[in-house]
């Protein structure tokens, strides 16, 4: 992930586990396509549970994360020569 905000640090660790798995996967012989698709439901499911229980504050953490899109980036995607 991209500049974790503290909320999403479980989310974070579960998916640096994840890519651990997959290179794993990919140096080895060993198949465990079956853990690494378990653990990606699990990633996806907390962060769908954290994301629907924000706090007033969190949300707006969410809304300043320098990750975000600016009015430029928008521009730019829509016009050419801006």
């Amino acid at each position: 992930m991209h500049n974790p905000l503290d909320f999403e640090k479980s989310v974070t660790e579960l998916e640096s586990k994840i890519e651990e798995l997959r290179h794993l996967s990919s140096s080895t012989d060993v198949n465990i396509a079956e853990e690494i698709t378990r653990l990606q439901k699990k990633s996806s499911k907390l962060l769908h549970t954290i994301y629907s229980n924000l706090t007033p504050w969190q949300t707006v953490q969410v809304a300043r994360h320098p990750n975000r899109p600016h009015f430029l980036d928008y521009i730019n995607a829509m016009i050419e020569d801006f």
